[in-house]
């Protein structure tokens, strides 16, 4: 069984629930050269404790073309991050083994894209620059990233305006052929129906 979940923010954190056996994925639209780093770590039931063996995860991040950028294989935690080459929709999907009797693991995951994907703190002690300048970069990055985006909806409005005109086009070719079609159809009966008239001589 599989649930799928779309994130609709630049940058979320959420805990959820896999049961043994299951699988859940969750997806994010994310345009070409933004980057993009994700954090996942299952909650362990007995703190302080080893995780248990049934405690464990395939995790794999790919691309709606199939690509992968991200496969932890029987893990019970791991990050990822990379620089996406297209746009779409980048899926982020947890297996969890099958055990009887089945259980349950809670699943700690923070996926953040563009802006949010950056880490201000590493940059604001790097550069040792004052929290104003900190703010005024945010807000920059911010108005880049709306500003592609506007680009990014305009292209896609754009295809789909193209799609709608491809379509359009081709349906009315359609019904044209449909109509000449019909208009022969009948034609043939009339004629059909004349010359068995004419045979009977009934005309």
């Amino acid at each position: 069984m599989i649930g799928l979940v779309v994130e609709t923010e630049i940058g979320e954190s959420m805990r959820f629930e896999l049961e043994s056996g299951k699988t859940k994925c969750i997806a994010e639209d994310i345009k070409a050269n933004a980057m993009t780093v994700g954090k996942y770590s299952i909650v362990n039931p007995s703190e302080g404790q080893p995780f248990p063996d049934s405690h464990k995860l395939v995790v794999r991040v790919s691309s709606s073309k199939g690509n992968n950028y991200h496969l932890g294989d029987q893990v019970d935690s791991g990050t990822f991050g990379f620089l996406a080459t297209e746009s779409g929709d980048y899926t982020t999907c947890f297996w969890a083994n099958k055990h009887k009797p089945p259980i349950k693991m809670t699943i700690d995951f923070d996926w953040k894209s563009g802006v949010a994907a950056k880490d201000w703190s590493k940059i604001a002690k790097k550069g040792q620059v004052e929290t104003m300048e900190i703010e005024l970069k945010k807000l920059y990055d911010a108005v880049a990233a709306i500003h592609e985006e506007m680009f990014y909806l305009r292209e896609r409005e754009e295809e789909m305006q193209e799609l709608n005109k491809e379509t359009n086009s081709k349906m009315a070719t359609f019904s044209f052929f449909s109509l000449l079609l019909c208009l022969s159809v009948a034609g043939l009966q009339i004629w059909h129906l004349k010359s068995f008239f004419e045979r009977k001589k009934l005309l």
